[in-house]
């Protein structure tokens, strides 16, 4: 959207954390470490202008919701999220490679699910949107259908808070107006 130049590279971090951390630092806990495991794995030598690492958790009474393990899961997690709110909060990290330094930034987001029916939250699991998304739903696909409410950042909610993402490269010097 913002016709920045990038490349996807995946690292292989352990997202496991300690049940003792507060929610709101473990998003940028991970990132942190996604953006260190990348650095990692490049040539010694190469430079290295921008890496950026975001994670995304919700965050639902007091409970860490991550990637459902099956369908089962997915359903109970939609089940207690029906006619509540809870937080998604997204970090985001960048390096900078010219100055070596990181900027951080932390997006939260509140999301209300309306009251579904045991139907509607079977049919949703059904399409298999769950698979590999925190909470067990896409908020950018079908499950919009049951949000009822939008407290905080859409993009957030998505998984890369734009505004955070455009403040956070112009502190840093990137241009992107030109």
């Amino acid at each position: 959207m913002l016709k920045i130049p990038y490349r996807v590279i995946m690292p292989n971090i352990d997202e496991t954390v300690s049940n003792l951390l507060p929610h709101d630092e473990i998003p940028e806990l991970l990132a942190r470490e996604k953006v260190l495991a990348v650095i990692k794995s490049l040539p010694v030598g190469q430079e290295i202008p921008w890496v950026l690492g975001a994670d995304t958790i919700i965050s639902f009474e007091d409970k860490l919701y991550g990637k459902p393990e099956n369908q089962d899961q997915a359903f109970e997690f939609l089940k207690g999220f029906q006619g509540k709110s809870h937080r998604i909060i997204t970090s985001i990290v960048l390096y900078n490679g010219r100055k070596r330094t990181t900027s951080s930034r932390v997006c939260k987001t509140d999301i209300t699910f309306a009251p579904m029916s045991d139907d509607e939250i079977q049919w949703y699991v059904d399409t298999g949107e769950w698979h590999g998304a925190a909470g067990g739903y896409r908020i950018q696909s079908l499950s919009s259908m049951f949000i009822s409410k939008i407290e905080g950042s859409y993009s957030g909610a998505v998984g890369l808070p734009i505004f955070e993402l455009y403040d956070i490269l112009k502190e840093q010097g990137y241009k992107i107006l030109e």
